[in-house]
């Protein structure tokens, strides 16, 4: 069975849809992907309309009803789209997720996130039953448990009982899906979770052993073990077991930039991250998957867009094509190399010369290598979740001993001296038009402003630890410095993305406020 090469724009819950040729299925059918997802609040699970059921859960005339109506036309419309640019039809889904009404109706708002509820059964098979036979064209379902968005679904309500309890929630939940989807209406399932089995070996030996395979059965497995980090090891469960696994790579990722800068993952989720090649595991890459254990590789799942919350919202396409052109590009024939991909890149999308390829491809790896060390340690020593989306929190680390700090700050230092040469070989690349030009150059300088603004952050937090005020002073100039050579981009760039701020706080507390009070304290 060929892989399947599917890709997703995720858009941020709540907010604006993301303007992206990614949307478009002939778009993303000439990259060669053979099937696209469509996100949380596009999906048919929102839309049927109850019919069988004895309750009137969108009443005629109803704003609900309305809503309805418009989510379905939008729904059938994608679908059209898929089918015709020859597209397989994924729509992701939560679990469990049922209409507000419908909940009241049957009296069941304590009870209707348990997926073993006699009557939350019966609702979960009505429900994929209507969205088979109500959206006839839709290929499967991505379900997931772990978090449920409610963002943009205003009258339905979300909840899973116990959601990390293999034995009494996940195991049922998999093989009732896996009996009404797989089995009785022969589509495809892909089931996903976060933060459970996708991390521990030993529940998911348990989900192996309980659930028996099914040739419409794949488990989706993130190719990093936590969210989409830098300094985090790669998947131990990804090869294990004997279900076929699709492997979900964020391709603009929210605690990197979000594609403002060059962040090239896709040659370190297939050949391997630095800092994952020492970790003793056997797989370690996307490639080490393929090579060892190609009877259960499954395929890709990309983000092209999205993760978190707010910006930054790129300026270009280009950084998140990157990733996903070459990864879909690779996972449709892994006898290829990786670099022969990205050469094509560079020939089919970019136009490039031999020497302005090399000095491409140069910048994009020396991006892996400039990523990690502004954010962390190859060791992992920093909190992975101190910054995020557009704001930057006060450094955290998880080892705090002072030669993790003073590695910490070398490291830093290396990271600004990596972009600096970044930003050298941007300029010695003939790029096919001003635009792109602008926009590469403006972000690669971007990247080192954000590096810069690290690095002052954690040299800082160096001289607080030791109560040294000289250093202290020398820190809160360096972060005021850099702010001012970032917050000059815009001037210089044309094509610029959008940016990170100071005072941004959903999941953080901004740095900026820890500065200000250091500036009080010592009257800088």
């Amino acid at each position: 069975m060929s892989p399947l090469i599917m890709d997703m724009v995720h858009h941020n819950p709540g907010e604006a849809l993301f303007e992206t040729p990614f949307n478009e299925a002939d778009y993303i059918a000439e990259i060669g992907y053979n099937a696209k997802a469509y996100f949380l609040f596009e999906s048919p699970s929102l839309a049927i309309d109850w019919r069988s059921v004895d309750v009137d859960v969108f009443p005629e005339g109803s704003e609900s009803e309305k809503w309805l109506k418009q989510k379905r036309e939008s729904i059938l419309a994608q679908h059209a789209k898929c089918r015709a640019a020859g597209l397989a039809i994924y729509a992701q889904a939560d679990m469990v997720l049922l209409p507000k009404s419908l909940i009241q109706a049957y009296g069941i708002e304590k009870e209707f996130g348990d997926p073993q509820n006699p009557l939350v059964v019966d609702l979960i098979k009505k429900q994929i039953a209507e969205s088979f036979e109500q959206f006839p064209d839709l290929d499967g379902f991505l379900f997931r448990i772990g978090e449920t968005y409610l963002h943009d679904a205003p009258h339905h309500q979300g909840a899973i009982k116990d959601k990390d309890n293999t034995q009494e929630t996940i195991i049922p939940l998999i093989n009732l899906l896996r009996e009404e989807i797989c089995v009785k209406h022969k589509k495809k399932l892909i089931f996903r979770s976060w933060l459970s089995f996708d991390r521990d070996p030993e529940q998911y030996a348990l989900i192996n052993q309980e659930v028996e395979p099914h040739e419409y059965l794949t488990l989706a497995v993130k190719h990093s073990e936590d969210d989409f980090h830098r300094g985090t090891a790669f998947s131990r469960i990804i090869g294990q077991g004997r279900h076929p696994q699709i492997i979900e790579v964020q391709c603009s990722r929210e605690y990197e930039g979000k594609a403002a800068h060059p962040n090239y993952i896709a040659a370190g989720v297939i050949n391997g991250f630095e800092e994952n090649l020492n970790q003793g595991l056997e797989i370690y890459s996307l490639k080490t998957f393929v090579d060892q254990t190609p009877e259960l590789y499954a395929g890709v799942w990309t983000w092209c867009r999205g993760g978190g919350w707010n910006g930054p919202f790129a300026a270009n396409k280009l950084w998140y094509e990157l990733n996903a052109w070459v990864i879909a590009t690779w996972a449709q024939n892994t006898s290829q190399s990786e670099e022969q991909v990205f050469e094509r890149y560079c020939k089919e999308k970019l136009n490039l010369d031999e020497a302005s390829s090399q000095h491409f491809r140069k910048l994009c790896l020396l991006s892996l290598d400039g990523v990690i060390r502004m954010r962390n340690t190859l060791e992992g020593d920093v909190d992975l979740w101190w910054a995020r989306d557009m704001g930057f929190a006060w450094p955290k680390y998880i080892h705090d001993d002072q030669a993790t700090i003073e590695k910490c700050l070398a490291l830093k230092d290396e990271a600004v001296a990596i972009w600096q040469e970044m930003c050298s070989l941007a300029d010695q690349i003939s790029w096919p038009d001003e635009e792109l030009a602008d926009f590469a150059k403006g972000s690669v300088h971007y990247g080192l402003g954000v590096a810069m603004i690290y690095r002052s952050l954690f040299y800082t937090d160096a001289a607080v630890r030791n109560d040294d005020k000289e250093a202290i002073i020398q820190g809160i100039g360096d972060y005021d410095q850099a702010w001012d050579f970032y917050e000059s981009l815009p001037s210089k760039f044309k094509n610029l993305s959008t940016q990170y701020q100071k005072d941004y706080c959903l999941h953080l507390d901004p740095a900026e406020n820890v500065i200000q009070e250091l500036k009080k304290k010592y009257n800088v």
